[in-house]
């Protein structure tokens, strides 16, 4: 199994060498799978589970206190599945994997969506808060109160960091895509950005696969992951990748980063943010 993973696109980590250590023990799990699709989630997985990640547990808080998981995965057949604004959710990655093997929908969100997870399987009651982010919480100065109340603030603080975790995988002849979030920090209660929007934060089809990752809004506006994967046609992964981040800092002045991987294993990685760490197998 030929596989990229990635721990998201952003600003220099706190202790980088452990969360490069833990992006290479997801590549590892990629590639001990027997094909893309389970590949790509055994990866994601091993990432939600780490808290120096922004997804899974140790995700961004939202306005009114809580965390809330979003995902989307994708098959070079069109299988495709995403779910979004899930409190209590580890593994996003999962509950996308339940929506598109057993719904005919393509996004479930919020309690609906925790509900059709829980319905499969999925653990849905996990405490996805750590020490740093409730210091990080309780030093915001949250504002309480309804949405005229929490709108200010929001407009004020949003944008804070970008992470987001991803990995794509092809065994020869399949491709597929996964990417997980906890979304940004300081997001209004709700908020879903790209990474359950399919061409946004995910794309694969017969050409390849691509995971995207940064400045949410703006890669959903843009459609990073496709854009990525339309290059195809004419480059390699690695001038894909690169020409898709450049056009898409053109486009946006925005901050972000894309993995990529063919059906041949060729793989291409580019981001144009302080750092964004990957692993290759």
């Amino acid at each position: 199994m030929d596989a990229i993973v990635h721990g998201g696109a952003g600003p220099e980590p706190d202790a980088p060498q452990e969360r490069r250590a833990r992006v290479a023990d997801a590549a590892d799990a990629a590639a001990a799978a027997d094909d893309p699709l389970p590949a790509v989630c055994a990866a994601v997985r091993v990432l939600e589970s780490d808290p120096r990640f922004n997804a899974g547990t140790g995700s961004a808080v939202q306005s009114d206190g809580r965390i809330r998981t979003d995902a989307g995965l994708m098959t070079d057949d069109g299988t495709v599945g995403a779910a979004c604004a899930m409190p209590g959710v580890e593994h996003a990655v999962d509950a996308a994997r339940v929506v598109a093997a057993e719904t005919p929908h393509v996004l479930v969100a919020g309690d609906r969506a925790v509900d059709l997870a829980a319905a499969a399987g999925v653990a849905t009651d996990r405490d996805l808060w750590t020490d740093r982010t409730r210091e990080r919480w309780a030093a915001a100065d949250p504002p309480g109160g309804r949405v005229a109340e929490q709108l200010p603030w929001v407009i004020e603080r949003f944008g804070d960091g970008h992470d987001t975790v991803g990995a794509t995988a092809t065994d020869g002849n399949r491709l597929a895509v996964a990417t997980s979030t906890g979304g940004r920090w300081f997001a209004l209660a709700g908020r879903a950005g790209d990474v359950p929007q399919v061409g946004a934060g995910f794309y694969a089809d017969e050409r390849g696969a691509a995971s995207a990752t940064g400045a949410g809004e703006a890669i959903a506006r843009f459609g990073l992951a496709r854009a990525a994967v339309e290059r195809l046609d004419g480059e390699d992964p690695e001038a894909a990748a690169a020409s898709a981040v450049d056009a898409f800092a053109d486009a946006t002045g925005e901050g972000a980063g894309v993995v990529l991987i063919d059906a041949d294993g060729r793989a291409g990685e580019a981001f144009n943010t302080a750092a964004m760490q990957t692993a290759r197998r």
